[in-house]
């Protein structure tokens, strides 16, 4: 099965810090044994990118894109107009969090995320607990 990742289930399952749902725990290990695949938009990669600039994450980009180019379950995924489209009807603050959730309903998948308020907002099926 396909699932999207937002930049917080990333950066904990790649750098095995935090807490990460059961439900979303069994899914990224099914995807370590090639069973499901992780679609990430490359707003993530941006996000990682400025996070570990301001020393706030311990994996870099060049770290997370290795892990992803050296797998053939996750593939990235370059913002589209259509998916520009998408993210202008969703009601949410953050443009980021909004690209991604656009991502995920672009593809028609659920959304690994821990945040609470992507989970209430019901726009994208989601996969945590």
């Amino acid at each position: 099965m396909d699932y999207a990742a937002d930049t917080v289930t990333l950066i904990r399952h790649f750098t095995n810090t935090g807490k990460i749902g059961r439900k979303a725990k069994d899914v990224l290990d099914c995807v370590e044994n090639g069973e499901h695949n992780i679609f990430v938009s490359v707003v993530s990669l941006v996000e990682v990118r400025y996070l570990s600039q301001k020393h706030r994450i311990d994996i870099d980009l060049d770290e997370t894109l290795e892990i992803i180019n050296n797998s053939l379950n996750y593939s990235i995924v370059n913002l589209t107009q259509e998916i520009v489209k998408i993210a202008e009807l969703i009601a949410f603050p953050e443009l980021h969090d909004r690209l991604i959730m656009a991502t995920a309903k672009y593809l028609e998948i659920p959304l690994l995320t821990s945040d609470g308020k992507i989970h209430e907002l019901n726009e994208v099926e989601t996969v945590w607990k």
